[in-house]
């Protein structure tokens, strides 16, 4: 089932202390001192059992069913039609071990597929080829950026695609795959990768769409008021920036190689609708710096907001200090305990000297007014 973005409005921005962002890094403690291609998962178990899916196609028609045992596929394989197998769940080592015993895939690609946190990429394997992309969700709040690896075997006549849990954004090319005019059915497995590849993208730019809604917000929340909180949402979203330009930036060479070099399983036809998608790509690339731009200016401008701010009340306490010196210096004199002071045996002397603490003070406002110091 497609997950479907939250569209929250008017929501109160969120506490950085209880909604913290996506680690960078996974932990890869597992894999030291393991042989190359050892099959270990890294990653969080998202799901309690795997979930096997299988859809064959050609122009004719279509099938799609959930397999109970991988082994299936060996005679579904030779059925001359499009084979998409899906696995949502990569904890079961033994199940991907089996994937690679009847698709032919090697124990390096194995090992990528269950290591999650991959840099996207592309690898030529002559029978088959390897992607690895992101697939990114955003809730619509700062901390709410979540990362999915999406693992694409194509090889000729199949495409096997490895996810971390069940839920994805395919569903409207499962739909046109029933569809029988639609291009998906008039073409081969490289068509159905494009294809995926696409979606991919498409929804990093609904994503986009939604932290765009989040930056507007958050930038009006910055004009209200400089509270803590505000700078504990802008810091999260843009720590995600990063996460997210992290995600994306190196499909820009994935892609890009897809268009250029001569790829077995890839025709050439399709090669320029790979052309498109790395259009979008690019602009996905450009916006999400904008947004980093933005963001960083909104924490510059918090920053020197507070820094005014603390300014403001330094220059306050400083008149307020600066007002009192004379008074209390005025307070002092007649505070000394000489027996001779002219002033102390004279009838209006106490009301003198509040009315000089009264002009002064009056002096000193003016003179701060004159100076537009306040």
């Amino acid at each position: 089932m497609k997950k479907k973005r939250q569209k929250i409005e008017g929501r109160k921005p969120v506490d950085v202390a209880l909604k913290s962002s996506e680690k960078v890094l996974k932990s890869r403690n597992k894999t030291v001192g393991q042989q190359a291609g050892s099959l270990i998962h890294i990653g969080e178990k998202l799901i309690e059992r795997p979930l096997i899916t299988v859809y064959l196609y050609d122009g004719m028609g279509v099938e799609s069913r959930t397999l109970k045992d991988l082994g299936e596929c060996r005679s579904l394989r030779q059925s001359g039609r499009v084979l998409w197998l899906n696995i949502d769940g990569l904890h079961d080592t033994s199940l991907i071990e089996k994937a690679g015993d009847i698709f032919g895939i090697e124990p390096l690609t194995l090992e990528d597929i269950l290591h999650t946190g991959q840099r996207p990429k592309v690898e030529d394997f002559d029978r088959y080829l390897y992607l690895v992309l992101q697939m990114l969700e955003f809730s619509g709040e700062p901390g709410g950026m979540s990362r999915e690896q999406l693992s694409i075997v194509v090889g000729e006549g199949f495409v096997l695609t490895f996810q971390e849990k069940s839920g994805d954004m395919f569903d409207p090319l499962r739909q046109r795959i029933g569809s029988v005019l639609s291009k998906p059915r008039k073409h081969g497995a490289d068509y159905l990768v494009y294809a995926l590849c696409d979606a991919v993208v498409d929804h990093y730019l609904s994503t986009l769409e939604e932290i765009e809604n989040t930056i507007d917000r958050l930038e009006g929340e910055l004009m209200d008021n400089y509270n803590s909180t505000v700078f504990g949402s802008i810091y999260t979203l843009k720590r995600e920036l990063i996460i997210l330009r992290k995600s994306v930036w190196p499909l820009r060479e994935a892609i890009g190689r897809i268009t250029r070099d001569d790829f077995a399983v890839i025709g050439d036809e399709v090669e320029l609708y790979f052309r498109d998608v790395y259009d979008h790509v690019i602009m996905v690339i450009d916006t999400i710096e904008v947004f980093r731009d933005i963001v960083t200016g909104m924490h510059e401008t918090w920053l020197a907001a507070v820094n005014n701010r603390m300014n403001e009340v330094m220059k306050f306490l400083t008149m307020i200090a600066t007002i009192f010196m004379p008074l209390s210096f005025i307070a002092g004199v007649y505070g000394m305990n000489f027996r001779y002071m002219p002033e102390l045996a004279w009838r209006w002397g106490y009301f003198a000297v509040l009315g000089v603490m009264a002009i002064t003070f009056t002096g000193i406002i003016w003179f701060y007014r004159s100076r537009k110091w306040y």
